[in-house]
Order: C-alpha cells, then sequence, then structure tokens
C-alpha cells in the first residue's frame, strides 16, 4: 500500500475502506437515477444503468490510481439532464449526436488540462457569474424534477401552473421530496437512497408501482449505446457554444467540487509546486468524459459526494478504489432499479438543484455592480425559462459585456470574457 502513501497522509486501510464505502453509500444514487434521466431521450434504460455503473468504476478508479486522491467520479446531475431535457427533447437532436457533442467536449478538456488554459478560464471569469451558473443549472434540473413530478404543469395561460395534487403519483413525488430533504437535513449517510428506497417501498404497498420479480440479475448489455456517438453530426457551427457550455460547465463543476474536498482534505494546494494531484485530477475526470461517451453516458465528473468519505478519514486514492469495488454490485441490481417508480427518483433532483442554488446566496449583490447583477440574474432565470444553461449562459455574459462596455468599465474586461461573449452571441446568431 506504499503506492497510495498511507503513512504519509496520516491514514490507515481501515480507514480508506470505511470512507471508500460511505463515499459510495452517498452517490449509489446517480445509476438508477441517470438510467431513469437518459432514458428519458431515448437510451435503453438497461443499456444505461449498466453503463453508468461501469463509467462509475472505471473512472473512479482511475482517478484514484492516477491522482491518488479520494475523489470519486461519475455522470454529472445537471449535465445529464441538460443532455436529455435540453438537447434531445428540446433542441430535437437525435441521442448519438448530443453524445458526440459530449465526446468532443471531453477531448477539448483533455487537451486544456495539459495547458494552463485552466488557470487563466478561472482567473478570467468574475466568481459571481460563475456561482451564477451553479445557482441556474440548480434552478434547471430543479425544474425539470418538479416538472416530471408533476408538481408543477404546463398552462397556455400562464405557462406553467401548479400540478393535480389529487393525484397519486404526484403525492407519491411530494413524499419522496420531503423525505429528501429531511434525511439530507440530518446529513444521514445515503440520504438520497434511504428516500427512495421507503418511497419506493410506499408506492409498492399501494399499488403505485410494481414490485421487482427479482433483487439481482447479469448485467444488461451496453451494445444498444456503445459506440453509437455520432462525431460528424456534432462538428457544426451551429453546435459549437453548446460544446463549449458542457466543456466550461463541467470544468466549473469539477473545479468548485476539488476545492470543496480539497480543503477539507487539505489537498490541492497551489502553494506547493510537488503537489500534481489536481492536475491529475482533472486529467482524469476529462479523459472519464471522453471515455464515457464511448460507453453511451453523458458527461462524467467529480462528485461532491467524494466530501463524505473525506469526513470518514479518506486522504488518498485508496478511498476512490474501494468506492470502485462497492459499485461492482450496482452492475448486477437491474432488476432493482427498474422496478423504482419514476417518482421516487425525481425528487433527488429537485434537492440537488435546492444544493446547487445556494450558490447564489454567496453573491453579494449588495456591492455588485449592475452588469454583475443583470449578468447572473439572467443566467438563473433563463436557463428554467428556456429549458437552456447555453442561453442562460450566453444571455448572461452578453448583458454584462454590453453594460461594461456601454459605462466604459473596459478594465473589467479580458481576453477570455470577450472570447466567452463572442461564442455567447453565436449561440444567438446561430
Amino acid at each position: 500500500m506504499n503506492f497510495f502513501k498511507l503513512k504519509e497522509h496520516n491514514t490507515t486501510v481501515g480507514t480508506e475502506l470505511s470512507a471508500g464505502f460511505t463515499t459510495f453509500l452517498t452517490m449509489m444514487y446517480i445509476v438508477p437515477v441517470n438510467g431513469f434521466i437518459l432514458a428519458d431521450a431515448g437510451l435503453p434504460m438497461d443499456a444505461v444503468v449498466t453503463a453508468t455503473a461501469l463509467i462509475t468504476i472505471l473512472a473512479t478508479l482511475f482517478s484514484g490510481l492516477w491522482s491518488n486522491t479520494p475523489i470519486a467520479m461519475s455522470v454529472g446531475m445537471g449535465l445529464n439532464a441538460y443532455f436529455s431535457y435540453g438537447l434531445v427533447l428540446g433542441m430535437k437532436l437525435p441521442w448519438e449526436t448530443a453524445l458526440g457533442i459530449v465526446f468532443l467536449s471531453g477531448l477539448l478538456f483533455v487537451i486544456l488540462s495539459l495547458t494552463n488554459f485552466r488557470v487563466w478560464i478561472m482567473t478570467s471569469i468574475p466568481m459571481s457569474l460563475r456561482r451564477a451558473i451553479s445557482a441556474g443549472i440548480g434552478s434547471f434540473i430543479a425544474f425539470i424534477g418538479l416538472k416530471q413530478m408533476g408538481m408543477i404543469s404546463a398552462n397556455e395561460a400562464t405557462l406553467v401552473s401548479l400540478g393535480d395534487f389529487s393525484n397519486p403519483n404526484v403525492l407519491l413525488g411530494v413524499l419522496g421530496l420531503i423525505l429528501s430533504f429531511l434525511f439530507y437535513a440530518y446529513r444521514l449517510k445515503g440520504a438520497f437512497i434511504l428516500s427512495i428506497s421507503i418511497t419506493s417501498i410506499v408506492a409498492w404497498t399501494f399499488g403505485l408501482g410494481e414490485l421487482p420479480t427479482a433483487v439481482v440479475s447479469a448485467p444488461a448489455s451496453i451494445e444498444p449505446i456503445f459506440f453509437k456517438l455520432d462525431i460528424m453530426s456534432a462538428i457544426s457551427l451551429s453546435l459549437l457554444p453548446v460544446i463549449i457550455t458542457f466543456l466550461i460547465t463541467d470544468m466549473f463543476d469539477t473545479l468548485g467540487t476539488l476545492t470543496g474536498v480539497g480543503t477539507r482534505a487539505k489537498l490541492f494546494q497551489e502553494n506547493n509546486k510537488d503537489d500534481k494531484s489536481l492536475q491529475k485530477t482533472l486529467e482524469a475526470d476529462a479523459i472519464a468524459t471522453t471515455a464515457g461517451s464511448m460507453i453511451g453516458v453523458s458527461t462524467t465528473t467529480a462528485f461532491i459526494e467524494s466530501a463524505s468519505g473525506v469526513e470518514e478519514g479518506g486522504r488518498t486514492g485508496l478511498t476512490a478504489v474501494f468506492t470502485a469495488m462497492f459499485f461492482v454490485a450496482t452492475l448486477f441490481m437491474l432488476p432493482l432499479f427498474k422496478s423504482i417508480p419514476a417518482n421516487a427518483i425525481y425528487p433527488v433532483l429537485v434537492v440537488v438543484g435546492v444544493l446547487m442554488f445556494t450558490e447564489l446566496g454567496k453573491i453579494n449583490f449588495e456591492d455588485s455592480d449592475l452588469a454583475t447583477s443583470a449578468g447572473a440574474f439572467l443566467i438563473v432565470i433563463l436557463m428554467p425559462l428556456t429549458f437552456s444553461i447555453t442561453n442562460g449562459i450566453a444571455a448572461g455574459f452578453l448583458v454584462y459585456t454590453i453594460i461594461k462596455i456601454g459605462k466604459k468599465e473596459f478594465e473589467s474586461l479580458n481576453l477570455g470574457i470577450l472570447v466567452i461573449t463572442f461564442i455567447s452571441a453565436l449561440a444567438f446568431i446561430l
């Protein structure tokens, strides 16, 4: 175990094992949840469940061995919703083309992770707009969750209105939402899995779902989605803003996660020039996204749930290796996952959305200038209203830059902002 330098990190095999199991419990929900979300885009759920488990195992194992950090990886929440509801259902793109977009964004991330682009882009974009992007994605996926649960519905007069709360399935979703909030508030390990389990049992008891015919089975084949990505269709000027959106969002998501987890675990210390763990973790993330698109899933990213393992004492890549090993069990749980009612799953989207939305509270609007406030507002409000992360980011950066130029505050603009603004303009022009 000297490979993981356990003594240097003041940890033991037992501690890393416990930390790995804790991380597994807190992020296990991604396998059935991602299956439901990508199935809405037309991908066969059986294959997606297997592919999600596989990419989680491979990406987390690679991350642990390559970067020696306790960072687990899987299909990112938010971008998987954008993949299904924004690109496939919203823009009417074939899911094969959407996978091609994921591949290209991952390939760009691989190239850029080997350069100083990470530092350049992070220093170019104001922190307030970065936080607004996270909050906007949170509002977007929460909106999707509420819509899928039936808590809000379409209305010709007001666009949206309150759903039918006399519908038992809607009430089931409400129960799942309350349980998810309560369990997470009490910081229970596996809060989401616990809420999904209880909500499913209630559904089965009252005939709102079919009981599983089996608990375990052989893994489903991923052949229907394996290497089905259409890269050539994704290479289009009109889709460039979407590719950039996937790239930037994945980068922000990963860096935000690594910053939060790293602070607690005393990882990624910028003042240590010999510490290459951040660079290697970013490389692992980028490679995993590229590989994931080939297997048949949307963008892979570092999971904030890794923090639960860090709280248990996990400090090295051995934690990630153990997490990957535990995820092998999910390959054989397809019958159980398929029997879970949809409204036991979608409340998780709402809670994750709320957690991402809290980033908005870190923006000091009292001290912010109009350009920052207007940009942040449009990013957050337009993502759910236009059903597009791209539109929200594009509108926010365009307004920010226009106001800065109008007020002749050129010192607030830099090449990075101008490049993103140009790409944002393309999003509307094209």
